[in-house]
């Protein structure tokens, strides 16, 4: 059954997403907030043929530590494409740190601009850190969440690598909280391979407040990041092993 639900999910949601480009095609020439209520129209119905196909859900824990209102910075890690849209319906209106090569993708590229992203070009050395900043005040004026990836790509789960100084740099030029964001949708939805049912648990942790040297915010976050996420991952296979 579980090769079955992936290989139908694998074939309906390319398909689905091909007739939501048709369809949406004019959505980036609209203002931003109506450019995004549309995207969120794919993103929702993505949800659904997830849990309805594929059988894989989500589930929120720490939500206590999201702050009521005004930016903060979200320090998530980065498993999967599964997160990358759940992202836009548990938080309001985030601005997502993501590579500048994510715009050349046809229409939704465009989206990707006109809803307010922050685009990175990861080959462009300290000039890139100075756009993201730009982008990234602009994104705190206008009270939004900024989620960044702090190991800079996707990374499967279990696996470990370094943290960038990109998270650091937000952190003590806006002067704004860190909350870091683990996850284990990596187990159900890997960058290849067979996807699988189930529920992607996402877990806020305690926000690092400003004020902390960047090098200490930084072990810190790496710190708690890891360890929850680990946490999560054990848990998951754990219980796999035992059904």
């Amino acid at each position: 059954m579980t090769r079955l639900r992936s290989a139908a999910f694998s074939l309906l949601f390319p398909i689905w997403t091909g007739i939501c480009c048709i369809a949406l095609a004019a959505g980036p020439l609209l203002p931003r907030r109506r450019a995004l209520a549309l995207a969120l129209v794919w993103i929702r119905s993505v949800a659904w043929i997830e849990r309805h196909i594929l059988g894989l859900d989500y589930r929120i824990i720490g939500a206590e530590n999201l702050p009521s209102h005004g930016a903060f910075i979200v320090a998530a890690k980065h498993q999967s494409t599964f997160e990358t849209m759940k992202l836009h319906l548990i938080l309001n209106d985030p601005a997502i740190v993501l590579k500048k090569e994510l715009l050349r993708i046809p229409i939704w590229g465009r989206y990707l601009k006109q809803t307010g992203m922050i685009p990175i070009d990861r080959g462009a050395g300290r000039r890139a850190v100075g756009s993201m900043l730009t982008a990234s005040q602009q994104a705190k004026a206008d009270g939004r969440p900024i989620v960044i990836f702090p190991q800079g790509t996707r990374v499967p789960a279990g696996a470990t690598r370094a943290y960038k100084s990109g998270v650091v740099a937000l952190y003590q030029q806006l002067g704004l909280p860190i909350l870091p964001l683990a996850l284990n949708s990596g187990l159900f939805w890997p960058k290849r391979g067979m996807k699988h049912g189930g529920t992607v648990t996402f877990s806020f942790l305690t926000p690092i407040e400003p004020g902390m040297e960047p090098e200490a915010a930084l072990s810190l976050l790496e710190e708690r990041l890891e360890a929850e996420t680990n946490r999560l991952v054990a848990a998951q296979l754990q219980g796999t092993s035992h059904s």
